[in-house]
């Protein structure tokens, strides 16, 4: 979900709007801006974005207000708040209004890109969200069916496994460690040469039905991501 997902910056100061459209968009999300509350509510039901990110004071009114209209026109996207607030009472009322989580202006803009990776997988692992997509590659996490541009694809457990956990935050490397830990290999005990088989297989199932979407960082691992237009 996490690389191709839809986010909604909504921040009053161009600067860090500019900021955080020109990051996000760097690595993979598609971004709409709004400035103002109404620009807000009006943008999250026309663009339904997988995640928006929330300055908790606007010039026609709060952030948590815009959540509850959220909330109240039944939208369940994703909130996390940004705020120049830091008492823990603060934090705690930002939350109780529905976010899943805040950050804390000035923010580094690691910690942020972390922190929304974070939350996107929480919510794609949430009961209801049981399909994951990044381009034209499905996987229902129910069924274990996946189709590529609405062809099937017919994988084996690990192969499967291995795509799930690359679909669950397309863009960030899944180290060989990492793969071996939560996906296996034919042979647990190859290290990296068991994982690059793994992947080898993965990628030749994939590339039947569209361009490569698997990238190799050499020494470090894999990611799951579409090459630029």
């Amino acid at each position: 979900m996490t690389g191709n997902a839809r986010i909604l910056v909504v921040d009053d100061q161009p600067t860090i709007v500019d900021l955080l459209a020109t990051v996000l968009t760097g690595h993979g999300f598609a971004v709409d801006t709004a400035g103002t509350a109404a620009q807000a509510v009006a943008k999250a039901a026309e663009q339904r974005p997988d995640l928006v990110l929330l300055d908790v004071s606007l010039p026609d009114g709060d952030g948590m207000d815009v959540r509850r209209r959220l909330g109240a026109e039944g939208d369940d996207t994703g909130v996390v708040f940004l705020s120049a607030r830091d008492t823990r009472d603060d934090l705690v009322a930002e939350l109780a209004y529905g976010g899943e989580d805040w950050i804390t202006k000035p923010f580094d803009v690691e910690v942020l890109l972390a922190r929304v990776h974070a939350v996107l997988r929480r919510l794609a692992d949430a009961p209801g969200n049981r399909v994951l997509r990044y381009a034209d590659v499905e996987l229902d996490q129910e069924t274990g069916e996946v189709q590529r541009a609405g062809e099937p694809v017919a994988l084996p457990p690990r192969e499967r496994e291995l795509l799930r956990q690359l679909l669950r935050d397309p863009g960030r490397v899944l180290s060989h460690r990492r793969i071996l830990a939560e996906v296996g290999a034919d042979d647990p005990d190859g290290g990296p040469e068991a994982v690059d088989r793994l992947v080898g297989s993965l990628r030749r199932e994939l590339e039947r039905l569209g361009p490569p979407l698997i990238v190799t960082h050499p020494g470090f691992g894999y990611a799951l991501r579409a090459a630029l237009p």
